[in-house]
C-alpha cells in the first residue's frame, strides 16, 4: 500500500459522502427503525391469527413494514446512491400513507381492519404521514450538502 491509498477524500479535492444518519438523520433512523419493527410485528401477528379475516390490511402492513426498513437500511448507509434509494421510497410511503388514508376516511367498511396507514395513521399519532414528509426533506437537504 502507497500512502496515496490512505489520502482523505477532503485532501484529493473529492466530494465526501454526506452521512445521512448525523444530526436530524440519526431521528429519523430511529423513529423508521421503530416503525419497522411496529408494522412488521403487526402484521406478523395478524398474519398469522387473523389472515383470513382481513388480508389486505394485513398485507398492506408488512409492505410499510418493507419500505420502513428500507429507508431505515438506506438512512444508517449513506452515500449518494442510497439517498436517492430512500428519497424514492419516502415518496413512495407517502402515496401510500395518502391513498390508504383517503380509502379509509372515504369507505371506511373497504377495509376488515385497521392499516399502519389507515386514516393517515390516526392510530400512531400521525406519524406515518408526518415521517415521509420530514424524510424527504432531510434527504433533500443532504443532496446539497
Amino acid at each position: 500500500m502507497t500512502d496515496t491509498e490512505h489520502t482523505p477524500a477532503a485532501a484529493t479535492g473529492e466530494k465526501q459522502p454526506f452521512d445521512l444518519g448525523t444530526g436530524p438523520g440519526r431521528v429519523l433512523v430511529w423513529f423508521y427503525g421503530v416503525f419497522t419493527v411496529a408494522a412488521a410485528s403487526r402484521s406478523i401477528v395478524q398474519m398469522i391469527l387473523d389472515f383470513g379475516k382481513a388480508p389486505l390490511p394485513y398485507v398492506l402492513s408488512a409492505v410499510a413494514a418493507l419500505v420502513y426498513g428500507f429507508i431505515t437500511y438506506s438512512l444508517v448507509r449513506g452515500g449518494e446512491k442510497a439517498r436517492r434509494s430512500a428519497l424514492v421510497c419516502c415518496a413512495a410511503e407517502l402515496l401510500g400513507v395518502l391513498v390508504v388514508g383517503t380509502w379509509t376516511m372515504v369507505e371506511p367498511s373497504a377495509f376488515a381492519d385497521a392499516t399502519v396507514w389507515s386514516d393517515f395513521g390516526m392510530g400512531y399519532l400521525f406519524i406515518p404521514v408526518i415521517l415521509p414528509v420530514t424524510g424527504m426533506m432531510w434527504l433533500r437537504r443532504a443532496r446539497t450538502a
